[in-house]
């Protein structure tokens, strides 16, 4: 989860920020973010003022004299940047809410990975790896510690060795990265004994149109951020860490809205213009943790605390979908285009009734509406966490847009959850015909690194 922390002095003290909720940071380059108590402080490369000066990130610049004053600055050289820094405050401009903002990657701040239960982020990243030919236990083990250390270094805002400079004067931006494992993960590392029933391959639905080439893998990650070239710089940095350990196999881009582009927090819209994840389990609720995450008594100790993943690339017949009339539309999903609420009435949170039927005598939220055949109460109370991302690969030779969903959703069972879920809504879901599921995976999710160690480790040296 978020911290609550704000660093606003030169001191490097970070205070909290009401108005952001998040952590105000320094920024990639110019202002080091202090590093966590777990790895060695960062030193200055020069205590003198030039060293200071040649610190300050073009971002810190824009935000102090405003973009007109440092263009001039950059045009001017590095003597004009000296001369305006000594006459400001030595103090750093904060950076904004948006870029401020840093999510914790080790489990001292939460049991699970960051990702899961993290808000929506504005783009994003779905990658999946296989480990070398000749790679072992022994060599993942490595890649592992490798890509949390650098994880752990960019979801903080700093810079990793051999940095590609494509993100310098980004704060964290609300960066997560999350690791998953495959089913062929464990016995390319020796460790079937050790793979939990939970990863036992999804079965087949008469939908799916699945391209083996971008389903499955070894390992997954998960990227995710308030800023592209803050998302692509952890892709960057991550796939070059895998250099000689493992190969691309799968790569898939998203977004979403981006935070403050309405006028309060909503709930995601797709590309079909459907408000998407309004029945999602709350960390509120009572039976949350049971319903995501694996629990203490699970068979596999190494997965107490984490998560599965079902990750499914689904595109979206969008000329069929927006031949259709609104009023249509709202049939086939069983609630209100504008707001989300149920047919039923209410706003988006107020509970669909099932049972009410209209003048004609059938029910007014239809038998094959998505919504019904999906709610909990459709399927003995299986609910999962969805977090997508939509995405737009161009167009087809058709020139229809190659477009859709990149469906994530969390649980702590996909037999008791998706897989349950699914199975009903292949049967006869009213919006199935707009949908074309066509690349699927599912990856085991270890809980957050402890402290001085990485992802997975309890299952690769336990």
């Amino acid at each position: 989860m978020s911290k609550q922390t704000s660093g606003k002095k030169a001191t490097g003290k970070r205070t909290p920020d009401a108005r952001t909720g998040g952590t105000r940071t320094g920024g990639r380059g110019g202002g080091r973010v202090p590093a966590p108590a777990t790895e060695p402080a960062a030193t200055p490369a020069d205590a003198g003022g030039a060293s200071r000066a040649a610190e300050v990130s073009r971002r810190r610049l824009l935000g102090t004299v405003g973009a007109a004053g440092a263009a001039g600055l950059v045009a001017g050289g590095a003597g004009g940047a000296l001369a305006a820094h000594a006459a400001q405050d030595p103090a750093p401009t904060a950076l904004t809410s948006i870029g401020a903002t840093e999510v914790a990657f080790r489990k001292t701040h939460a049991t699970h990975q960051a990702g899961i239960t993290t808000p929506l982020q504005a783009t994003g990243h779905l990658v999946a790896f296989d480990l070398a030919p000749d790679a072992d236990r022994k060599s993942a083990a490595a890649l592992l510690r490798r890509w949390s250390r650098t994880a752990e270094e960019l979801m903080a805002g700093r810079v990793p060795d051999a940095d590609t400079g494509v993100a310098l004067d980004a704060g964290p931006s609300s960066l997560t990265v999350t690791f998953g494992l495959g089913h062929s993960f464990f016995g390319r590392t020796g460790l079937t004994k050790r793979r939990p029933v939970q990863l036992d391959p999804l079965p087949d639905f008469s939908a799916d149109a699945l391209d083996p080439q971008r389903s499955n893998g070894d390992l997954w990650i998960q990227i995710g951020a308030d800023d592209a070239l803050v998302a692509f710089h952890a892709l960057r940095a991550l796939q070059k860490d895998a250099a000689g350990s493992a190969r691309l196999r799968w790569q898939m881009n998203g977004f979403n809205r981006t935070p403050g582009a309405t006028a309060r927090p909503m709930t995601a819209r797709n590309l079909m213009g459907q408000i998407d994840g309004t029945n999602n389990p709350k960390p509120s609720d009572q039976d949350f943790d049971e319903r995501i995450f694996v629990g203490r008594d699970a068979e596999q100790a190494w997965m107490r605390g984490g998560s599965y993943a079902v990750v499914r690339r689904i595109r979206m017949l969008l000329d069929d979908w927006e031949k259709r009339s609104r009023h249509e539309q709202e049939k086939v999903i069983g609630r209100r285009k504008a707001n989300g609420a149920p047919l039923t009435g209410g706003s988006e949170t107020t509970p669909m009734r099932l049972d009410a039927t209209g003048s004609d005598g059938l029910p007014v939220i239809p038998a094959n509406a998505h919504a019904r055949i999906a709610a909990p109460a459709s399927n003995q109370g299986a609910a999962l966490l969805r977090r997508p991302f939509s995405y737009h690969d161009g167009f087809r030779e058709d020139g229809a847009p190659d477009a859709g969903l990149l469906f994530v959703c969390w649980q702590a069972d996909p037999l008791r959850a998706f897989t349950q879920i699914q199975r009903k809504l292949d049967r006869g879901d009213a919006l199935s015909p707009f949908l074309r599921h066509e690349a699927s995976g599912l990856f085991a999710v270890p809980p957050a690194a402890e402290p001085g160690g990485y992802v997975g480790r309890p299952l690769l040296e336990g």
